[in-house]
């Protein structure tokens, strides 16, 4: 699971990022090396799907930070994130429901609490604390975003038929024949 989530957010992405800019279109990839995150504010606002981060922005956060302070509003957009993702993996999962909202909204408290008074003297938001704290943050309850019924019922069946394909391709020719070469494949 791990695997493909890398392959879809860092490979499936970045060569789309890759293609539009070949056709001349100023697509920058959506991830900006989030390993590299030095606190959880540097992971979410800088560089996890930046995409996703500058609509947001945009469309949620600025419209709200006046009428409700930006607290509020951080959370509202860690919410708004957290019901988008459970209508993509719960529905068609078929279960874990409020789990990847419940993520989210972990997101935006840790957030919060790196830049509160006492998140600031703790030193959350830099160095090896703020590394630390950004990956128990956004890796520690990462089984409510990926829960058991979305493993079992989505990413397990297309791990196991991306298997199927490649087996296909690689040791059946078209009529169905077994291949004698493993180098067939490579054609």
């Amino acid at each position: 699971m791990v695997g493909l989530i890398f392959v879809l957010h860092f490979g499936v992405f970045h060569i789309l990022s890759l293609c539009w800019r070949l056709c001349g279109v100023d697509a920058e990839p959506i991830m900006n090396f989030p390993l590299l995150s030095s606190s959880l504010s540097d992971f979410w606002g800088r560089r996890w799907n930046l995409a996703f981060r500058d609509l947001a922005f945009g469309y949620v956060f600025r419209q709200l930070v006046r009428p409700i302070g930006i607290v509020g509003a951080t959370m509202v957009v860690f919410v708004v994130s957290g019901v988008i993702h459970d209508l993509v993996i719960s529905i068609p999962a078929g279960g874990g429901w409020g789990g990847p909202t419940l993520y989210f909204m972990i997101q935006g408290v840790g957030l919060l609490f790196e830049r509160s008074h006492f998140g600031k003297r703790l030193g959350l938001g830099k160095g090896i604390t703020g590394r630390v704290f950004c990956g128990l943050c956004t890796v520690g309850p990462v089984c409510l975003l990926f829960h058991e019924p979305f493993v079992r019922h989505v990413t397990e069946p297309v791990r196991f038929n991306c298997g199927k394909l490649i087996w296909h391709r690689c040791f059946l020719d078209i009529r169905g024949e077994a291949q004698t070469s493993f180098h067939k494949c490579e054609s």
